[in-house]
């Protein structure tokens, strides 16, 4: 069963759960994209979700904030190492330090989430990787240029069967990924999953 299929037999019948956006891309630096994605996924109502940085992040939450009016929340997945966290599994009594990255998370965030997840980048796609709840928190995904943290979560959209469309100059997309031109095209493809699962929630009008 794939993840929307999942999520749409957890709904309940009498009420819409909240429409999650998850918007990735570079973490070093912002696209001409992100503020009109940002205001885009605020004015559909819906919650945005990031990786909770900087670059791509900061600059789609912080268009996201400054929309007016919205009734969507910025979320933010951080990263974080923790120290002595074999202890922990363990059920050791420890004293354990917990080390965010800086910038992290990126002061737009209004619900910040905080893993023990350190792993990233080409590292993306291990159960150690705050990507897969990135991936599967999502109802739809928007996927901005960036490096191979950006990557590892489109192929981690395709094998979990989360919708997921690309925008911008990307250099390479994993197959199964398809590319939208224009921000109409983004809007078509997240409006249409809005519908659907409208749709699935409250049966023909």
């Amino acid at each position: 069963m794939t993840v929307p299929e999942v999520k749409r037999r957890a709904d309940a019948p009498a009420r819409a759960r909240r429409r999650v956006v998850a918007v990735i891309g570079s973490g070093q630096r912002a696209d001409p994209h992100c503020e009109e994605i940002g205001r885009l996924v605020a004015l559909l109502g819906c919650d945005l979700l990031t990786g909770g940085g900087g670059g791509v992040m900061e600059s789609v939450t912080r268009a996201f904030v400054e929309t007016s009016p919205r009734t969507g929340i910025a979320i933010g997945i951080i990263p974080a190492t923790v120290d002595r966290l074999d202890a922990l599994e363990r059920r050791e009594a420890a004293s354990v330090a917990y080390d965010l990255r800086d910038g992290y998370p990126n002061p737009w965030v209004e619900l910040a989430i905080y893993t023990h997840l350190p792993d990233s980048g080409p590292e993306g796609t291990l159960r150690s990787s705050r990507n897969h709840i990135n991936v599967l928190s999502a109802d739809a995904i928007v996927a901005l240029p960036g490096e191979a943290g950006t990557e590892s979560e489109m192929w981690l959209a395709v094998q979990y069967g989360v919708p997921i469309v690309a925008c911008g100059d990307h250099r390479t997309l994993p197959g199964g990924v398809p590319r939208a031109t224009t921000l109409d095209q983004v809007r078509a493809f997240l409006v249409r999953l809005i519908d659907r699962r409208r749709a699935a929630i409250t049966g023909p009008t």
